[in-house]
């Protein structure tokens, strides 16, 4: 058995299929990435590079197609290269969007090609379009639309697709959705675990909150609105007129993952501090942290807040609830799709500072009732986005293949029952 990861980044979504096939001595696994840090055991990493950038007089609606196609091409030579060295996968599971899947079926054409697919844009009714403050021009909604050029072109060519939730896989087109399967990646629940009592020390960074009582908390790759950074600033600010005792910590780079960056060249975390009146002693920005200092984060934290705009839903919102976060959310799409108010969190209206504040201050008076909250959204997680029952669920899907007479005959690998992703 040989499989093809294809990602940008790594490991990203593939990180536990692609430790637990490298450990598994009847596969070859490759790892075609852009991202030269980091290894797994077992795991052959091949690093492609695209010969240049879009260039700048490339119409701007078309540049991330040129983009993915130069990525494209570069995935491709890499294809010829391990395909030199006797390396013809079975099997090429790829991110699709940034382009690395788009020849995959030119050069490994007897190859199963997989895609995961995590969004499909729409100039209206998801992200795009969310924030009447922010509205879209003529130019914003033509570019969306040709920004479906290589995940149409996937959609097309590949065998199957897989996407992480249902809301996600209703964006894309209904013509192309009964070739998509919904399975999480799965959190590692034993290792986003509660710690009851838990106080947040991080020697490295030099952060001790082991006096604090209450813990605020919030988690984001960047600091933008996509996640509702803005409005999160502003409840801070009237938590902290509410409650003198209490800590932010925001774990996060200074940097916008999603959306647009702001015309003036500053960042949104400068734009609130500059805006706000706030009391910089009782809010820390840690920057990103190891999964270790993350999860004493969460594990420390009185109530832990999460926005996000009808978009792609965070990781980060799972392993908060699989820790037993008491979770103050926008009532969203991807969030609905998790989440019962009052049941395993409590919703806020995305835009509404006041809302914010008044639920996180909910979470914060009553303790004691927030232990049903608490233990439902550990539940959730166990029963339905755990990575010891989904890691199994999406290998399947993985090996269900009907082209390959060599994989047929193979039996879906087996996992032990002490296999942890972490």
């Amino acid at each position: 058995m040989q499989i093809l990861f294809l990602h940008p980044n790594f490991p990203a979504q593939f990180r536990n299929l692609a430790i637990f096939l490298g450990k598994d001595n009847n596969c070859k696994v490759v790892f075609g990435t852009n991202r030269r840090e980091g290894e797994i055991s077992g795991v052959y990493k091949a690093i492609y590079t695209p010969s240049r950038e879009a260039a700048p007089q490339t119409h701007h609606y078309v540049r991330s197609l040129e983009n993915a196609v130069l990525t494209g091409q570069a995935v491709y030579r890499i294809g010829e290269k391990l395909k030199a060295e006797g390396f013809v996968p079975d099997i090429v599971y790829g991110h699709s969007g940034w382009g690395p899947t788009l020849f995959m079926k030119d050069v490994f054409p007897k190859a199963e090609l997989l895609c995961y697919f995590e969004w499909f844009y729409h100039a209206r009714g998801s992200d795009a379009d969310f924030d009447p403050r922010d509205p879209l021009n003529v130019d914003d909604i033509c570019r969306i639309r040709v920004k479906n050029a290589p995940i149409l072109t996937d959609l097309y060519s590949c065998d199957r697709g897989l996407s992480p939730t249902h809301w996600q896989r209703q964006q894309f087109p209904k013509e192309f959705q009964d070739k998509i399967t919904v399975c999480h990646d799965g959190v590692d629940t034993k290792f986003f675990a509660p710690k009851p009592g838990a106080k947040l020390v991080l020697p490295r960074i030099n952060l001790d909150l082991s006096h604090v009582e209450e813990l605020v908390t919030y988690v984001g790759r960047g600091m933008e609105p996509y996640r509702g950074f803005p409005q999160f600033m502003e409840a801070v600010a009237l938590i902290q007129q509410r409650r003198p005792k209490c800590h932010v910590v925001v774990v996060g780079e200074d940097r916008v993952a999603y959306g647009k960056n702001l015309p003036d060249g500053k960042t949104y975390k400068q734009l609130m501090l500059e805006k706000l009146s706030l009391d910089l002693s009782r809010l820390h920005f840690t920057d990103s942290l190891p999964y270790h200092e993350y999860l004493q984060v969460l594990q420390a934290s009185s109530a832990h807040i999460y926005l996000t705009r009808p978009f792609v839903l965070s990781w980060s919102m799972l392993e908060a609830m699989s820790v037993g976060c008491v979770l103050v959310t926008s009532k969203t799409a991807p969030v609905l799709e998790v989440v019962q108010d009052g049941v395993n969190g409590l919703l806020v209206d995305f835009f509404s500072p006041q809302n914010i504040a008044n639920r996180v201050e909910e979470a914060l008076n009553y303790p004691q009732e927030m232990n049903a909250i608490r233990a439902n959204a550990r539940a959730t997680i166990l029963k339905h986005y755990d990575l010891a029952k989904l890691l199994p669920q999406h290998l399947q899907w993985i090996f269900a293949t009907k082209n390959s007479e060599s994989i047929k005959k193979r039996q879906t690998p087996k996992i032990s029952k002490g296999f942890a992703g972490n």
